[in-house]
């Protein structure tokens, strides 16, 4: 059976179990082209979809769901729901806050531990080597999502487990392929940070203490989009290879007609 297209662009559409979710779709190109509507989304992890969030992703018509978690991510939030006919793609790529050891301190830590590993900006620092270590190591994997965009996995969603960082980065870097300007990029990125977007900080100790603005506040880095941190990810690719162009040709090995295919199945006039 043929799945229908939505007829109104869930750009904005709130999902009972599934966070961070939107269309990308409307984000301005350089050349005077928009992304279309229905073609790329984003999201956290689709394990706790309720029936009704299932319904609505399996009305999209999905293709392809990249997912970017690694196995730790699926032991702590569990494997994405079933949808109709979609392929499911894992692509793991490195967590911000990678290490078991990390993220037990962040679940289980106390107040002393929290601030050795994140007080006096380290939470940011270790965000921004991360988005700087994906952009310049996961070439190979960002080139594997492009080419199958540009084959046959459109409609796409993407999503890691907030669906800010490793999803963030592989949507920004989807769409300086056809073009989008950086800022528009910026602008969907920090959309994120909306209240009822933001990944639950997960914590053993949910007590007053447990969960202070102390607490909160150190671990504020780990859950929130920081314009700085694409930045930094910007930054790496000017540094690494001297520009979006060659990112693209010498880093991710995309074809002329490569980047072209992707534009026409990403892209329309505006």
């Amino acid at each position: 059976m043929t799945q229908q297209l939505p007829q109104v662009p869930p750009t904005h559409t709130e999902l009972t179990g599934v966070r961070n979710f939107r269309d990308v779709g409307g984000l301005p190109t350089t050349d005077g082209r928009r992304v279309r509507f229905g073609r790329l989304y984003r999201s956290g992890h689709l394990a706790q979809a309720t029936e009704q969030d299932t319904a609505f992703l399996d009305g999209l018509g999905l293709h392809t769901i990249f997912d970017f978690r690694n196995a730790a991510d699926h032991k702590l939030d569990g494997h994405d729901v079933e949808l109709t006919g979609v392929r499911n793609v894992n692509i793991p790529l490195s967590d911000p806050a990678d290490g078991a050891e990390f993220w037990r301190l962040v679940r289980d830590g106390n107040i002393e531990q929290l601030r050795s590993i994140l007080a006096d900006g380290k939470g940011a620092d270790r965000m921004i080597a991360s988005y700087r270590s994906i952009i310049k190591d996961r070439t190979g994997e960002h080139s594997q999502v492009l080419h199958a965009l540009a084959e046959d996995s459109v409609p796409a969603l993407m999503h890691c487990a907030a669906g800010k960082d490793r999803a963030g980065l592989s949507i920004a870097v989807s769409l300086l392929a056809v073009g989008v300007e950086r800022e528009a990029i910026e602008a969907d990125y920090l959309m994120s940070n909306d209240a009822h977007r933001r990944y639950k900080v997960k914590r053993s100790d949910t007590s007053a203490v447990g969960m202070s603005d102390e607490v909160m506040e150190l671990l504020n880095p780990l859950f929130g989009a920081r314009a700085e941190y694409l930045a930094a990810a910007f930054s790496t690719i000017e540094e690494t290879w001297g520009g979006t162009e060659r990112y693209l040709t010498e880093g991710l090995k995309l074809s002329p007609e490569t980047r072209e295919r992707l534009r026409e199945r990403l892209t329309e006039e505006a």
